[in-house]
Formats: C-alpha cells, structure tokens, sequence
C-alpha cells in the first residue's frame, strides 16, 4: 500500500487538468488556467489525457449533458471539481488532489464504471482533439518539423498539433462526441459520411459534424455544424450552447479598459497557441494574468508592446497566417463585423495586441458596451477552409463572451 501512495503521489505532480468554461465565467477560466500552471499541472486537449475535468461556472442542461460525456471519457484515476468564482479556484484543485490520492475512492470508482465506453449522443457534440491516432502527445502543442508545430494546408504548416484532412484537432465518435447529424452510423457509432456534389458537379462523400462546445482554444459555448468534402468546410451553421442569460458580472468585471485589455491578451494566447507558438501564447496569458492582479501597468504595456513586436517579426506567424481569411472594407460591411477585424488573420492578431495597448493606456477611462455581431458572420467565415485553418480564423475574430441575445459580442 506504500508503493501505490507513492506513485499516486508521484504521478499527482504531473497532472493534466481540462479545463470547460461556462459562458460568462472566462475570469474563474483564467484562474484556473493560472493555479493550474503555477502548480506545474498540464492542460489537457482531451478526456483521454485529463486526470482532472474542472467546471468553470454552473452548466444547465445542454452543456451539463457534454460535461458528463467528457467525464464519462476520462480514464481513471479521475478527479472532477465544479468552480463557481475565480477565488474559489485554489481549494478546488487541492479537493482534485486529494481525491486523486485517495486510493480506495480512486479504486470504487473504477470499479463502478462500465466495461466499455459508452457511444457518444449524436445530438449534442463536445469535439474534442484526435491526437492519440498519429502517434502525438495531448500535451504538447510545440513545434514540429521544424514549422513552430504548423504544417499542410496554409503554408505546410500544422496549427498547433491539430489534424487536417478530417480530423482538424476533432474527435470522432466513441472518442469526443461529435454530432453527426442523423448520419448513418457503423458498428461502435462510427459515422460514415453521405454523397453529395461539390462544386465542380463531381459526386463526393460529405460529412457532418460539430466544432465545439468544449474544444480547447474554442470560445466557450459556441457551436459549429460543419459540413465537409474532403477536408473542406463547404456549409456551416453557428449556435449557442447555454449562453448567459445577462450581462450581470460582466459589466462589473469587463467595463473597465483593464479587463478589456486582459480578455484581448486572452483571445490573442489561443490564437498563438492554435498558431503553435506556445511561448507566445504563454506571454499572453502572463499579460493577461498580471492585468488581472492589478501589477503594474508600466511595466505590462512594455510586455505588451514586446509581444506585438515578435509577432510582428516572426516569418513562422507570417507564413502560417498570412492571406488566410482576408476581409476587405466590402466584407465588413457585407458581413456586419467592425473594421478592426480588416485585413488577413495576422493582421487581426496584430490588431488584438495593439487594441489591448490601446486599452492600457485609456485605462482611467471606462469602455463602451460592445457592439454585436451576428453569429451567422462566423459560419460564413469558416466555409471554404479547413478545419484547422476555420479554428484560427474563429479565433483572430477577438470575440467577447456570449450572451443570450444569440449573437456575437464585439469590442
């Protein structure tokens, strides 16, 4: 009994925690991410790679649904904690601990859980990263041959250790639960995909399935029902899994221009993360963090302004991101976005970075409500492009949390 909390002990030092933000609780999501990496833990892409699923607010029925599927998928020994505000976080991820150590608990549960996984409910999808197929780690977004951990369709570049050609950082089903439309379905609930003709009159197979809720570096409660040939998004429709009901809690904890700077140097870490370059997204979310605590803000406008100069100096960015989605003048008006999201997806990420410095120095100001956007505007940006390439592109958009108004918020 020695040996086994000996090793229990050992393998808690090197936890990997996934992380479910409830819309309307990206502060208490924050939190967590900062605990999580203080103590040395891993984020984790996937169930399959979690010993902890931490809830970050209180889920209602929907997205509780994909919760349960996500714990369902997590091998044991497990740990599950639910995080109601960011200072709750700290005593939350001690209980994970201790309940992962504690053996007989570990041992009852095992026992309780069925012989095999249970096939996914094709009506809700919680898409989570493949991974495990080719061989890479879940917890590891870092560079690969040598491209910043970026190859194929835009420029060989891989987006941060997602998989294109069907795959796009997404689980099938029996591994992430995606939604596969009414499908027909294979023994063990694999999808096989549909014909339909594409654009060139040909007859090709077509598949169905959903980006989200709970994708990591994914806005929280968002959904995509995707339509692919191949491994090209040709129809897309957006949703809302369980939005807030009100802005209550938002306006206290984003009106100010600080806050605002903060979510901005939130959106830009998943962009560089998904981008690959994690040192990058790792310096973003240091910013983000400090403004957060309240640090000196000398001293983070000089960060800030040393992170927008790497990007703007690093070719792996420039080749990876460079012409994917371009929006000219026409298309911001045609789609309804604002006309800070002008240009290609490195220029939007520049954008991001030099509207939170903007924010820095307005700070003794309070901001404006922000403007909203359609969530049709998302889907319509995301077809033609594959999987990997439309997560980017959701993520240059610098998208606010979601509301019950069904529609996209905007600074």
């Amino acid at each position: 009994m020695g040996l086994t909390h000996s090793l229990a002990r050992y393998a808690v030092r090197h936890t990997h925690v996934m992380v479910v933000e409830v819309p309307g609780h990206w502060l208490t999501r924050a939190a967590v991410e900062r605990h999580i990496l203080d103590r040395g833990w891993r984020l984790a892409p996937s169930p399959g790679d979690a010993d902890v699923l931490a809830v970050c607010g209180t889920p209602r029925a929907q997205l509780a649904a994909v919760v349960t599927r996500l714990w369902d998928q997590m091998p044991g020994p497990r740990a599950r904690v639910g995080i109601a505000a960011p200072h709750l976080v700290e005593a939350a991820l001690s209980g994970a601990e201790d309940e992962l150590l504690d053996v007989a608990r570990q041992q009852a549960d095992s026992r309780s859980r069925p012989d095999a996984p249970q096939s996914p409910d094709h009506d809700m999808g919680a898409a989570m990263n493949h991974g495990a197929e080719d061989g890479m780690s879940h917890s590891d977004h870092d560079a690969h041959a040598g491209h910043g951990g970026m190859t194929d369709e835009h420029g060989g570049m891989d987006h941060g250790g997602m998989q294109h050609a069907g795959h796009g950082g997404m689980d099938h089903a029996g591994h992430g639960g995606m939604n596969h439309g009414g499908m027909d379905m294979a023994p063990a609930g694999i999808p096989l995909a549909r014909s339909g003709e594409d654009r060139d009159g040909l007859e090709m197979d077509v598949l169905h399935l959903r980006l989200g809720p709970a994708l990591p570096y994914w806005p929280a409660g968002l959904v995509l029902r995707c339509s692919l040939q191949g491994d090209v998004i040709v129809d897309a429709e957006a949703s809302l899994i369980d939005p807030a009901e009100h802005r209550s809690g938002y306006d206290a904890g984003q009106a100010d221009a600080l806050h605002q700077a903060a979510r901005r140097c939130d959106n830009a870490a998943y962009l560089l993360a998904l981008a690959g370059w994690e040192d990058g997204a790792s310096r973003a979310r240091r910013i983000r963090d400090s403004l957060l605590l309240d640090a000196d803000l000398a001293g983070m406008t000089e960060d800030l302004d040393r992170l927008r100069r790497a990007v703007k100096r690093s070719w792996v960015l420039r080749w990876s991101l460079r012409r994917l989605r371009p929006l000219t003048d026409d298309d911001l008006t045609r789609q309804g976005l604002p006309s800070h999201l002008r240009g290609d997806t490195r220029d939007r990420l520049l954008s991001m970075l030099a509207r939170a410095a903007a924010d820095l120095a307005g700070s003794a100001v309070r901001v404006d409500r922000p403007r909203l956007v359609p969530l049709g505007s998302i889907a319509d940006l995301v077809c033609g492009l594959d999987l990997g390439a439309a997560r980017l592109v959701v993520a240059s958009l610098d998208l606010e949390p979601f509301t019950a108004t069904t529609e996209v918020v905007h600074a």
